[in-house]
């Protein structure tokens, strides 16, 4: 097995792609330890000091490590770990209960989230992160930063230059776009 390394523009989290399938549906993301109780993958990443978050995509399984550790140390473990996993035939997720769906969303947050889904989620996945609509409330649409992009210097311009300007552009009632807190 093969496990491709990516930069990503958040110094403190690297892209690693297996050349699998590793979230068939959705995402996962894992601030800490006690948080990754239904991932296997998840659990064992946590496993290997220094690792401070896990995200996983698709495609991609983004790590974060802690301030004061270092790649050179860090990424030999995580590659072993994601190796092991696979190897294991464990799922990188275990099924989770059902989640029965509320409201039907208005016609602008339907539009939001087709914007999001489309054309920001792909571009912002490339960089081994995801971007989760969490509310719109007066003009404002309330986003949730995942993986790399959490925590991201630049996670800030990613939201104000690109995104923000995308839904205003295409949706006039959009006036902002802010970060919340996971």
């Amino acid at each position: 097995m093969f496990i491709q390394t990516e930069d990503t523009p958040n110094p403190a989290t690297l892209k690693f792609i297996p050349g699998r399938i590793v979230m068939p549906e959705g995402t996962a993301d894992f601030r800490t330890v006690d948080t990754a109780g239904r991932s296997p993958l998840a659990r064992s990443l946590f496993g290997v000091g220094g690792v401070d978050g896990v995200f996983l995509g698709s495609d991609f399984v983004s790590v974060t490590k802690a301030a004061d550790a270092e790649w050179f140390a860090v990424k030999p473990a995580v590659l072993a770990a994601i190796m092991d996993h696979y190897t294991s035939g464990l799922p990188a997720v275990e099924a989770a209960e059902a989640v029965e769906a509320g409201e039907p969303d208005s016609e602008i947050v339907a539009q939001i989230k087709e914007i999001l889904e489309t054309r920001v989620r792909p571009a912002v996945a490339q960089d081994g992160g995801d971007i989760v609509f969490h509310d719109f409330t007066d003009g404002v649409v309330f986003l949730q930063m995942h993986g790399s992009c959490s925590g991201c210097p630049s996670s800030t311009a990613t939201l104000k230059a690109g995104i923000e300007n995308m839904l205003r552009y295409y949706i006039p009632e959009v006036r902002e776009v802010r970060a919340v807190a996971a």
